[in-house]
């Protein structure tokens, strides 16, 4: 029995630059809620918001600059 793709399927590729593009708008986001939730808590608006974007955009720069020094060191990866 031979196996023969289905029509639907998509013949594309995985693109790593994808999931880290999202994770860095998730680090971004995660880092705003939990410090709008803060914020609720504390009743300290709208600070801890924006210490949580800056962290979060930090965190989500840090994980890209991991990656590209990883895709750096295997060409490979790419």
């Amino acid at each position: 029995m031979s196996h023969e793709p289905s029509p639907h399927t998509s013949h594309r590729t995985y693109d790593p630059s994808w999931s880290q593009g999202g994770s860095f708008v998730g680090s971004i986001l995660a880092g705003a809620l939990i410090g709008y939730l803060l914020d609720l808590w504390l009743g300290t608006a709208p600070w801890l918001v924006v210490i949580g974007i800056l962290l979060g955009s930090y965190s989500g720069f840090m994980r890209m600059w991991a990656y590209s020094k990883k895709m750096e060191e295997d060409p490979r990866r790419r």
